[in-house]
């Protein structure tokens, strides 16, 4: 992942996909973005795929974009490669949102999307991000508005989602 500058928003931004190329995020510009550091391994994954994926294709069509980012620094949880990762969530789950490539959330390798997210939305142990499936919900000027902790369900996040989709 690079940026030029200390980015304004998640658009400035630039990631790799699960295959490796590099994919701006501007291209979700005017999008909700709901954006959640992802492993196989965890005992949250089966839960937090299976809504996710219910909200994915209740909102999709909507404006609301799932990016997942596998993170394989929480007990080595996602230890897998981006092909096996993509293929276990693809096959189990049959999650249609995208999977990018591996990232790190904490730490001085973090990903420069990461530091961006947590620089507005403190967590409970400062801005570190706790676990795995960690969430952001972005509004579509690219804003971190809201963060939930890893143990949030995805559902309960509808409402607010709801909201920055302008649905009542």
């Amino acid at each position: 992942m690079t940026t030029t500058k200390d980015p304004e928003s998640v658009y400035q931004i630039t990631v790799e996909d699960a295959s490796g190329k590099s994919l701006e995020l501007s291209q979700y510009k005017d999008k909700v973005l709901l954006i959640v550091n992802v492993a196989s391994k965890c005992g949250l994954t089966n839960s937090n795929y299976t809504e996710l994926n219910e909200l994915y294709n209740k909102y999709k069509d909507k404006g609301l974009e799932i990016l997942a980012f596998p993170c394989n620094q929480f007990a080595e949880e996602e230890p897998g490669t981006a092909e096996e990762i993509t293929d276990f969530v693809c096959t189990r789950f049959k999650s249609e949102f995208p999977i990018f490539n591996k990232i790190e959330v904490n730490g001085e390798n973090a990903s420069p999307l990461y530091k961006f997210l947590k620089k507005g939305q403190w967590g409970f142990f400062g801005d570190d991000i706790q676990w795995n499936f960690a969430k952001f919900l972005v509004d579509k000027t690219g804003q971190a508005s809201q963060r939930y902790y890893p143990t949030t369900d995805p559902l309960a996040l509808e409402h607010d989602i709801k909201k920055l989709l302008n649905i009542s």
